[in-house]
């Protein structure tokens, strides 16, 4: 038998410089939930929070924006995706029924540390929505982080990379 013997030599890398070192990622998504604001009263009271996108994917028309959205606007987009495309969709956190049960000592869904609790977990759902590559092609995606409003009645397509 002969033998043969691997080919161990590495490959050659450009020299890096500061500019390399320090400059922003090749691609980059940034995406954070915050600044929970309750409105309403009674009945009418919901919570919104503030998406911060950043990013330099070139699938997104803008390269920074900010929405206010509320728990039921991030289930419709939960919906959306999984309806229009092929992508494996994270649970959303639980919609916490036991808490909106009146006569109870504290706030409910109102309180400090469950907003707190929710927000984290909306940040990780909306990461690993918005960081699957076919998730990022849907509009109902680019519609919930960039638009002003969400247009439930828009028409489901695509996004083509400009």
């Amino acid at each position: 038998m002969a033998d043969t013997v691997a080919d161990t030599r590495r490959l050659f890398a450009k020299p890096q410089d500061l500019t390399d070192a320090y400059g922003p990622p090749s691609n980059f998504l940034e995406i954070d939930v915050g600044s929970p604001e309750t409105v309403g009263v009674g009945r009418n009271r919901f919570t919104t929070y503030e998406i911060r996108l950043k990013t330099n994917l070139p699938i997104f028309k803008l390269k920074e924006s900010r929405v206010r959205r509320r728990y039921s606007d991030f289930e419709w987009l939960r919906a959306e995706v999984e309806r229009e495309s092929k992508v494996v969709v994270p649970p959303l956190p639980g919609k916490a029924l036991f808490r909106q049960l009146p006569f109870r000592g504290d706030d409910g869904i109102f309180d400090d540390s469950f907003i707190e609790e929710r927000r984290q977990g909306l940040e990780r759902f909306l990461n690993k929505v918005a960081g699957h590559p076919l998730a990022q092609n849907e509009r109902c995606l680019h519609m919930f982080l960039q638009d002003e409003t969400v247009d439930k009645n828009y028409t489901p397509s695509k996004i083509r990379q400009t």
